[in-house]
């Protein structure tokens, strides 16, 4: 997935809004790297996967019931606007799911709570 996130941020340069693209796809690039150096902690994570949520709920009242999920990968073109927003909604739902899984396994790994004291 760091690949894939690293890759997604490189080709922004050509969006004709680059910068908030850039931002969360190096989010999600970040939180590849802390789950790879096993320092991820799960705010962080969570962050990533509100923000893409939150995103890609103000694209899918446009795409929802307008563009087929075949028609995203009927070429490499953008066709038009529908096509467009339908892949950069799925690409954001993608960062959210990662983030929820790195997030899941952080919470999972984190250590057991103190023992209450004897008495």
């Amino acid at each position: 997935m760091a690949l894939a996130f690293g890759f997604s941020l490189v080709v922004q340069w050509n969006d004709p809004d680059p910068l908030p693209w850039m931002v969360i796809y190096g989010a999600a690039l970040l939180v590849c790297f802390l789950e790879i150096a096993g320092r991820t902690r799960i705010v962080p994570p969570l962050l990533v996967a509100a923000g893409a949520l939150v995103w890609a709920g103000t694209i899918a009242p446009r795409v929802l019931g307008t563009v087929g999920f075949g028609e995203m990968f009927g070429g490499f073109e953008m066709r038009d606007v529908g096509v467009e927003e339908s892949r950069e909604m799925y690409g954001l739902l993608l960062v959210a799911c990662w983030s929820l899984a790195v997030a899941t396994a952080a919470w999972r790994r984190r250590p057991p709570p103190p023992a209450p004291p004897a008495r």
